[in-house]
């Protein structure tokens, strides 16, 4: 996990000439590095720069990635989708079907990686990190530094989540709200500014993304009854990512897909 975080630094501290070969802002790429995506006149504006990597189920070559993180990317994707395994057999086994399940189902086949580099910012009142919004995936894992700025939205109120050595976030995604019909919920979060930093974060998110699988997914017929019909609309993955995309700063997504 240091050596991640350690990876992660070392290609955002690089000099902007080397940096600028991978800048890319097409989100459809396996890999594409932007900053600030959505500066507008708006307030308050992103402040940060991120790098994406699709791992799974078409992972780049080595000689693809940027040399600074290859290594530790590649490894770190490795540990990351043993552990996710592990979650999605407590995952299934909490919704009372058999511990495979939602592995079976396509929740482990896909996996993407998003480095986030978040420089002081000046006036912090007038920049965020990231905006209120909730991951359109299956769950996610974050690895975050000492810095902080995440935030849950608890009962209408943001809620501070401290940094803990030696540990991963774990967030519900939309996708595992929709296939569990509503009982496990999605968490919306946001990123502050501070004016301390660099902050570095890096999230893994199990979902195929934009790759055309062809796997429609829909509320568990298991989890289904008389009392319990279904509250979404089957979707597949593509599908739902691409409707997300629009609407990134809200849970409009899961109202869409309601039945």
């Amino acid at each position: 996990m240091k050596a991640m975080r350690d990876g992660v630094l070392r290609f955002f501290d690089q000099d902007y000439e080397v940096k600028k070969e991978w800048y890319v802002t097409d989100s459809t790429k396996k890999m594409f590095y932007n900053s600030n995506v959505d500066l507008s006149s708006t307030l308050p504006v992103r402040w940060r720069d991120s790098f994406h990597c699709r791992m799974a189920p078409d992972p780049p070559s080595p000689q693809e990635l940027p040399p600074p993180c290859r290594d530790i990317l590649i490894e770190y994707s490795k540990q990351v989708t043993k552990l996710g395994c592990s979650l999605f057999e407590l995952l299934s086994e909490a919704l009372g079907l058999g511990s495979s399940h939602l592995k079976d189902i396509g929740c482990v086949d896909g996996l993407a990686t998003i480095r986030h580099y978040y420089p002081a910012s000046p006036q912090p009142e007038l920049t965020i990190g990231a905006r209120k919004h909730a991951d359109n995936d299956f769950i996610t894992l974050l690895l975050q530094d000492h810095i902080g700025g995440l935030q849950f939205l608890h009962m209408n109120q943001w809620v501070n989540v401290p940094f803990v050595p030696e540990a991963l976030v774990v967030n519900i995604g939309d996708l595992l709200q929709l296939i569990s019909n509503g009982e496990f919920v999605s968490a919306e979060h946001r990123v502050v500014s501070s004016s301390f930093g660099p902050r570095v974060s890096v999230a893994c998110f199990f979902n195929t993304g934009m790759v055309d699988t062809g796997k429609i997914f829909e509320p568990i017929k298991e989890l289904l009854s008389e009392q319990n019909p279904a509250k979404y609309w089957a979707t597949t993955m593509k599908e739902f990512v691409r409707h997300s995309h629009s609407k990134v700063f809200d849970k409009s997504s899961m109202l869409h897909f309601r039945i």
